[in-house]
């Protein structure tokens, strides 16, 4: 319906209004319309506080009469503009409204939608956009926020019809208003309803923080609520319970009842002595549907993250990104509408936080049961406890039985002997195990006589001691004083290796020659006190605590730790290099089988040795980047920096700035870290560094000097510096429109590589032989190159640069005309860069499936991507060229010049010449619409910049064609790229 006045927008009326002081006087008349405005106000609005007398106003009045045709009634109190008010945008706004509104508050919900719609199409602009009167401020203000009700509430309408498109005023009041709760919900909701459940949890988590920085407050009930509906549809990825390699003795008893007791109650705990077989019941007990997570590596304060790592939730990061939030919050949220049984082993030592968590996860999530192990129960309401007792002595007989053939193929039963020995050690099932594997070195009537004297305290133990050592402390002590001097020296020393120990790291760690450790392993593996997997030997963690006290009692935990420490130091340093070399794999599966005592050396380092874990830090960090475990080591990396204060020990400068790296900088650490990569000179020790400042910082600028590193790296002989100097020579010269200068830095950059094997630099040299071939035309060997790329990165596993790879092979294909290969790239480059959780990333696989929506004229959908890609930037140099691409593309979408004119902004701001090149195209095809010339010259500036053609946009083809034979575009061709990016400084109108 088109009206016949209106103020929401520029003053809108049936005649030509005039200067500043009419439209003043018309806007207040309209908003009163059919209602009598005082002199007073009138006045006040036109003059300010020194009207120049009433004769002054009538006149005003009677023009503007004269101009739109209609009554100002002349009233004894003021003036009344005779309209129907439903002939005024602003009323006729506000009653369809509430109108709307009251539909909404009564379920009507497409009507609501109906009314709404209507109400919201009303608006061409900001309200009272063109009038300049002291009421108009407040007016706009009040109208303002009357459109932002109306917009939330349709949004609430659309929701509940099963809308899942996102309007664009929903997503715009969003960013206009980031701490408008009821808005962010109503986008969290309309995201999760879409799919899009990461750019839900992110908008989210973006307003739950400034609402604490800025606010000191928590989300609403409202928001927390959409919250929770995007996190449920979070997919598990489950831990299943460890396979067993022993068979599973007895206990039908014990599982019909677990069984029985899991269908009437939501947390089971099975108690009882540490041996008695509480995790293997359990284990035997659950499906295959179960969740399994070991408490037992756990202190209090890590058991929501092993919660949270064993349903799969886990998040990765980039250095420098921000850590993911509370696990606790999450793992509520992921679980609230789902069913799950979940398993909590080896709760004993965590007891208290174990059943805090418990006791929040089953009041937040109705369709969770849990089925505990504990020494003890967790106390918490509504628990039902399952002892688990000693085994039957019959089928104590049975484990002993079928465990002694095990060790000793030619074992004779002798019931009696037999059953005597197994009620000596209370029937437990570890007892009965190492009783058995004792039959390899002792007969069996020579093991009972040992057993005599030292079992009769089992049965009586201490309850004043320890719950763990009341009974099963007793067995291994027995265990313990069978061992020689030097098999007891060995496993209290072990008990430094949490990941378990190799012949070579126990000999070194533990003071012994390899034969003599190979011996005594051996030896302690027959007596079931070591577990041997493959070439590990592992302690059973009531062992290996066991050990670690008797370690203590000795004197020796801190010179064993250390001695640890520095092995596994060794170990990092010497795999180093081996990670950028054709043996990679091989060092990098090694070092994940040491990862646990990897972790454990740094964790005694930072409250032990600073500097000693300063050089953890550094010699680790290319494992952890290849492996994806940045984000584990963020609390120690931080806990580091706290040791450290203010100093950084002289010749640990690298290892400080990795360290920072890897904590996430606050600002006096990034500064720091910078004044050291500004100063740092050859030699580097660490390599890693390049990769990781350049990841972090993003390139220098072509106007900032090179620091002393800088300038000496192309001078170096070592062929993977030379290849990583010819690679990221390539990339400057690449995206700077250098592009056949690039070539031979790339080729040089693979053969380099090639040369010394390292994957990661083949496939990242291979991408940018890709982009080159992709920015000459030449796309099916682009896709070729892509792909051999994407393979080498599956090898290695590295998640985030496959996201980053398949949305470029979905570019190149879509450049080459192939859509349908592009749109299956794009959706598997949008599901792993969701996983990666990095932003640049994201927001460059969602811009890509824009711009195939629009190469395939699906002009609303191409908006929607666009939109979600704007959305998505973050703020790291890494996402500066993709808002500046998704601008363009949005400027093409929409036919807003603003956004042309923004995209060419944030390009100018950047580093590379490239974006600032397809920037400036996306100007020239908006410019042309009216100005040919200018279009033609900021085509030949683009193309200046690229140093030649772009390929693979049909519209820019067009346009090329159109415009290329004009001397403007000559003109623009002929400048220098520094002098391109000047003109472009100026180029509304002022001359270049």
């Amino acid at each position: 319906m088109l009206m016949r006045f209106g103020i929401l927008g520029p003053v809108l009326a049936d005649g030509e209004v005039g200067g500043p002081r009419p439209r003043a006087l018309l806007a207040l008349l309209l908003l009163e319309a059919g209602r009598v405005v005082s002199t007073g106000r009138l006045s006040e609005a036109l003059y300010g506080d020194e009207p120049p007398g009433a004769n002054a106003l009538q006149a005003q009045v009677s023009r503007l009469r004269r101009r739109l045709g209609v009554p100002i009634e002349r009233q004894p109190a003021g003036y009344r503009l005779v309209v129907d008010p439903d002939d005024v945008d602003v009323h006729r706004f506000a009653r369809l409204a509430g109108a709307g509104r009251q539909a909404l508050h009564t379920g009507e919900h497409a009507e609501a939608a109906r009314l709404l719609r209507e109400a919201l199409l009303l608006w061409r602009g900001p309200a009272l956009a063109d009038v300049e009167a002291p009421f108009a401020e407040g007016q706009a203000v009040r109208l303002a926020e009357e459109r932002a009700t109306a917009i939330e509430d349709l949004a609430e309408a659309e929701l509940a019809l099963g809308e899942a498109e996102v309007a664009p005023e929903l997503r715009e009041l969003a960013t206009a208003q980031p701490l408008r709760e009821r808005t962010q919900s109503l986008l969290v909701r309309a995201l999760s309803k879409s799919g899009r459940q990461a750019e839900a949890l992110a908008v989210f988590e973006g307003t739950r923080r400034r609402l604490a920085d800025e606010l000191g407050a928590d989300p609403s009930a409202e928001l927390a609520e959409a919250h929770l509906v995007a996190l449920r549809a979070e997919p598990l990825r489950t831990t299943a319970a460890p396979a067993q390699l022993t068979s599973f003795v007895g206990r039908e008893d014990e599982l019909n009842r677990v069984a029985h007791l899991l269908t009437g109650s939501r947390l089971v705990t099975l108690t009882g002595t540490g041996g008695a077989g509480k995790t293997r019941l359990a284990i035997e007990v659950t499906g295959p549907g179960a969740c399994f997570a070991d408490l037992a590596p756990a202190d209090g304060g890590a058991v929501p993250q092993v919660v949270l790592d064993a349903l799969g939730l886990r998040e990765k990061r980039l250095f420098g990104m921000a850590a993911e939030a509370d696990p606790v919050r999450r793992i509520v949220s992921a679980l609230a509408d789902r069913e799950l049984l979940l398993v909590l082993d080896n709760c004993e030592h965590v007891i208290d936080e174990a059943a805090a968590l418990v006791h929040r996860l089953l009041a937040g999530c109705p369709g969770l049961r849990v089925l505990a192990t504990s020494r003890e129960p967790l106390g918490i309401t509504g628990e039902a406890l399952c002892p688990v007792p000693p085994l039957a002595e019959e089928t104590a007989l049975r484990l002993f039985a079928d465990r002694a053939v095990a060790v000793s193929p030619e074992f004779t039963m002798d019931t009696d002997v037999v059953r005597r020995i197994c009620a000596a050690v209370d029937r437990l099932p570890l007892a009965i195990e190492l009783a058995a594997a004792r039959l390899r070195t002792l007969p069996l009537p020579q093991l009972e006589t040992r057993l005599a004297d030292r079992f009769r305290l089992l049965s009586r133990g201490s309850r004043t001691a320890a719950p763990r050592h009341q009974t099963l402390g007793a067995v291994v002590t027995w265990s313990w004083d069978l061992l020689t001097l030097e098999e007891q020296q060995l496993l209290r020393r072990l008990s430094v290796f949490p990941g378990g120990a190799t012949v070579t790291s126990a000999s070194v760690v533990c003071g012994l020659s390899e034969v003599a450790a190979d011996e005594l392993l051996t030896g302690l593996a027959d007596k079931s006190l070591v577990e041997v997997h493959g070439d590990r030997f592992r302690m059973l963690d009531t062992i290996r605590a066991y050990a670690a006290e008797r370690l203590a009692e000795a004197g020796e935990r801190d010179a064993i730790s250390r001695a640890h420490a520095e092995f596994f130091l060794d170990l990092a340093r010497t795999a180093d290099p081996h990670l950028r070399r054709t043996e990679q794999l091989t060092w990098l599966a090694r070092l994940t089988a040491e990862h646990a005592n990897l972790h454990a050396a740094l964790r005694w380092a930072v409250s032990a040795d600073v500097e000693l874990a300063l050089r953890l830090v550094g010699a680790q960090t290319a494992y952890w980047r290849l492996r994806g475990v940045l984000s584990e080591n963020i609390p120690l990396a931080a806990r580091l920096l706290d040791e450290l204060g203010p100093r950084t020990p002289p010749g640990l400068e690298e290892e400080y700035v990795l360290t920072v790296l890897s904590a996430g900088p606050s600002e006096v650490d990034r500064q720091r870290a910078e004044t050291i990569m500004h100063t740092l000179d050859w030699p580097l020790r660490q390599p890693q560094l390049l990769i990781g400042w350049a990841m972090f910082a993003g390139p220098p600028r072509p106007d900032e000097p090179p620091t002393p590193m800088q300038r000496r790296l192309g001078t170096v002989d070592d062929p993977w510096l030379r290849a990583l100097w010819h690679f990221s020579q390539s990339y400057l010269r690449l995206f700077n429109g250098q592009i056949d200068e690039a070539g031979p830095d790339l080729r040089a950059a693979l053969a380099g590589f090639r040369q010394v094997g390292d994957r990661w630099g083949i496939s990242q040299t291979l991408d940018g032989l890709a982009t080159h071939a992709d920015l000459t035309g030449d796309w099916a060997r682009a896709v070729e190159l892509t792909d051999e790329a994407i393979v080498l990165l599956e090898e290695l596993g590295a998640l985030e640069d496959l996201a980053e790879l398949w949305a470029r092979r979905g570019d190149r294909l879509c450049h080459g005309g192939k859509l349908t290969d592009a749109e299956v790239a794009y959706d598997h480059a949008v599901e792993l860069a969701r996983r990666s959780g990095v932003p640049a990333i994201l927001a460059a696989t969602y811009l890509g499936r824009g711009t195939l929506a629009m190469r395939r004229g699906e002009v609303a959908e191409a908006r929607r991507w666009h939109e979600s890609a704007l959305e998505t930037c973050g703020t790291d140099w890494l996402s500066a060229g993709t808002r500046s691409r998704v601008l363009t593309a949005l400027g093409r979408v929409t036919g807003d010049g603003s956004r042309h004119d923004a995209a060419v902004r944030s390009a100018l701001g950047q580093q590379f010449d490239i974006d600032v090149a397809e920037a400036t195209e996306g100007l020239a095809e908006f410019v042309a619409r009216g100005d040919p010339g200018q279009a033609a010259y900021l085509l030949g500036l683009a193309e200046a910049l690229r140093g030649r053609p772009r390929t693979g946009d049909p519209a820019l083809t067009r346009l090329r064609e159109q415009l290329g034979d004009s001397p403007d575009f000559a003109r623009g061709k002929a400048k220098s790229a520094a002098a391109a990016r000047d003109c472009l400084r100026t180029y509304r109108g002022e001359s270049c």
